[in-house]
């Protein structure tokens, strides 16, 4: 009695016998060959996509493969005529091919066969034979030593060793090699083949069945070679991914946890940020952040994005953040900056855009100066609710030519908690304002921390979870008494 495990499951059927089991078997290769073509047609093209390429050179491959399979079915089920002898099986299928072999394509017409009597020499070529070698059927057949002068001059070598083996060691033929047809054309064909023994055990004869695998051949190495390009292809990436990490890391900021500064001022400033990696770990993107003292005692701070992923992103977002720090360190200004780095775009070696939002926090006023380009506008959080601040015209960086950028001025007051973001905190790609949204939502809680520090813990409650489509940064500051 069956498991009861197992119910539910079709018993397994035998495999089917009689006349009608090899058409079965036909049926449902053509089947296979028929799905296997839709697959392939389905398939994109895209010479620079190795993996396309690689999924492509499958399926030809496998079609092929099916090809041939179902051509030997068809032989199997006509099979010999009745009442034809062992050795008229060269006769049997050549009558077979000549009648069946409808296409140049077919397997049939890439099968030639041929039989070499020693004792007569009397020579036995199929048509098909014919047409593999290229040779006029009115020019006869060639004998095993006119054989070689057709084979490409590499191989002569492999075929000598292959019939002698034949002929004189009485071993059966099977190898492939390569001829050169009248027209200069390359074929690869595989031989196989036996010695036929007279009654004292001396070779009588030999037969061959010579195979057209040239198309075959060619498959299996365009899979072999797209292979292999994808293959180097994801290396490439693995490598790229590796550098961008490292760049990234490098780039920035190392410290961890709060930054409060300046120390002992009269209104100290608490900073925290926040990294989010996309969901996708091979997408390493441009969005930064940055958090600078400054000679005067003001403090800078700073978020960004940059089109693009990978190292071209990583190594524009360096230099951006370079020249950022720098400018900011002589004395420019947030406006000022978006000028210079919207310069700084337009003339960079790897075009690109860029968002950017530039605060600078004047500690003895607890003024804050800033400008945007193209960015979110950071948030304010006071009193138990949160508001956008209203943003100063700017457009995003190497996005034309001279542009000019706005500069607005608020005051800030103690426990006031500033928030600035990049756009892709979002996990499933929701606009902009849902982001916004959601990030004022918090108000409440943000109202009660102790430190920036708790402040980025409650946004990455919010939006630290898996599924994000882009990276994103947070940075939170809060004003001290």
């Amino acid at each position: 009695m069956p498991s009861h495990l197992f119910a539910d499951r079709p018993v397994p059927q035998p495999p089917e016998r009689g006349p009608d089991a090899v058409d079965t078997l036909i049926t449902r290769t053509r089947r296979l060959r028929g799905d296997v073509d839709a697959v392939r047609r389905g398939t994109l093209v895209d010479e620079d996509d190795p993996h396309i390429r690689w999924q492509r050179a499958l399926c030809d491959l496998a079609v092929h493969q099916l090809d041939d399979l179902g051509a030997h079915l068809d032989q199997l089920r006509i099979g010999l005529p009745d009442g034809t002898p062992a050795a008229a099986g060269d006769d049997a299928l050549t009558a077979y091919e000549a009648d069946h072999a409808q296409g140049a394509g077919s397997l049939l017409s890439r099968v030639g066969s041929a039989e070499w009597n020693l004792l007569t020499d009397e020579v036995n070529w199929s048509e098909e034979l014919y047409r593999i070698i290229g040779r006029s059927p009115g020019s006869g057949p060639m004998t095993l030593d006119e054989l070689p002068s057709v084979v490409h001059p590499d191989d002569q070598g492999l075929l000598t060793v292959l019939v002698t083996g034949a002929l004189v060691d009485g071993r059966p033929i099977d190898g492939e090699f390569r001829i050169v047809r009248p027209d200069g054309q390359v074929r690869t064909v595989h031989m196989t083949g036996e010695p036929v023994l007279d009654a004292d055990g001396s070779t009588a004869s030999m037969w061959a069945v010579i195979r057209d695998v040239s198309a075959l051949r060619r498959s299996e190495a365009a899979v072999r070679d797209s292979r292999d390009s994808l293959h180097r292809q994801q290396h490439f990436e693995r490598t790229e991914h590796r550098i961008a990490v490292e760049m990234q890391e490098a780039v920035l900021p190392p410290w961890q946890g709060s930054l409060r500064f300046p120390l002992g001022g009269p209104a100290e400033l608490d900073v925290a940020a926040r990294y989010f990696p996309s969901a996708n770990s091979a997408l390493i993107g441009g969005d930064w952040y940055d958090a600078l003292q400054l000679s005067s005692g003001a403090s800078l701070l700073s978020v960004g994005d940059l089109t693009g992923h990978g190292v071209t992103a990583t190594s524009s977002m360096a230099m951006l953040l370079g020249a950022l720090r720098g400018m900011a360190l002589a004395g420019v200004g947030p406006a000022q900056l978006m000028v210079h780095l919207n310069q700084l775009m337009e003339t960079s070696p790897q075009p690109a855009l860029g968002s950017a939002v530039c605060c600078r926090f004047d500690p003895e006023s607890r003024t804050l100066s800033w400008a945007q380009a193209g960015h979110p506008a950071p948030l304010l959080f006071r009193d138990g609710t949160g508001r956008i601040l209203t943003r100063p015209d700017g457009v995003l960086l190497g996005a034309t030519s001279s542009p000019e950028y706005e500069q607005a001025e608020l005051e800030l007051l103690p426990g006031d908690v500033l928030l600035l973001h990049t756009d892709g905190l979002t996990r499933t790609g929701a606009a902009e304002d849902s982001d916004t949204g959601r990030l004022l939502a918090l108000a409440p809680r943000l109202a009660g921390v102790r430190d920036a520090q708790e402040a980025v813990r409650a946004v990455v409650e919010l939006f630290g979870g898996d599924g994000r489509e882009d990276d994103a940064c947070v940075m939170v500051a809060k004003i001290g008494s």
